[in-house]
């Protein structure tokens, strides 16, 4: 899963980077108004964490670009700035939840954990597709089962996938879920195709065949058990 985190505290938002990172959560920063608009202008995150009180503006201008070119994107305002009025403004606009500083770093990695779920994932800790089950909290994946041993990169991968199981998913669009914003400075694809090919072998081994089909020259698509991935 994909996150940026908006906050002009750099040795917080470290901190918070390293936490995550422990989780298997991609990262990227940002630490102003401009910066955040850069990127969440050019790219798609699964959650944003946002500081209202940034050096150039104020988060809440972020939020409303946020909501403008990504509604469906979970947000989770992290703010010292404790006036009622900016919560209920910033929950009117969009943000899925508000999280006062200071608080505790397990806390934030639960209350994105389950944004993430209830926004993807139906709220179920438990993701059955196909033959498939995933246990989102403990991260394992099993084919009729079995456990399925998948890297990192290919459980992100699966789960890019499913969730956007009703639609072809373009190759930039895959690479940039799992290299964030170093997918601008690659030449081509290469990383795609042996990721795809990798996660395809496993679930056929396992008994799951032909769930990701390719449309060459476009992208990929998580196939449904009724559907043919021809």
């Amino acid at each position: 899963m994909k996150l940026l985190i908006i906050e002009d505290e750099k040795e917080l938002s470290d901190s918070i980077v390293a936490f995550l990172n422990q989780k298997e959560y991609r990262c990227e920063q940002a630490y102003t108004c401009d910066e955040a608009m850069i990127k969440v202008g050019l790219y798609e995150y699964d959650c944003i964490l946002l500081d209202l009180m940034l050096p150039d503006g104020s988060g809440l201008d972020v939020l409303r670009e946020i909501k403008r070119k990504s509604p469906d994107t979970g947000v989770i305002i992290v703010s010292a700035k404790g006036a009622l009025d900016d919560k209920v403004l910033g929950l009117k606009i969009g943000a899925d939840d508000y999280l006062p500083k200071p608080f505790h770093l397990p806390e934030l990695s639960m209350r994105i954990y389950a944004l993430i779920r209830r926004r993807n994932f139906t709220g179920n800790n438990l993701l059955e597709n196909n033959q498939i089950s995933i246990d989102l909290l403990s991260k394992e994946v099993k084919v009729m089962g079995r456990l399925l041993d998948l890297t990192k990169t290919e459980y992100q991968l699966l789960l890019f996938l499913i969730e956007n199981r009703k639609r072809v998913v373009s190759k930039s669009a895959v690479a940039e879920h799992l290299s964030g914003d170093m997918a601008d400075m690659m030449d081509d694809y290469s990383f795609i195709y042996a990721h795809i090919k990798n996660l395809k072998a496993k679930l056929a081994a396992a008994g799951c065949k032909n769930c990701i089909k390719t449309y060459y020259g476009t992208g990929y698509k998580w196939v449904e058990n009724e559907e043919s991935a021809e």
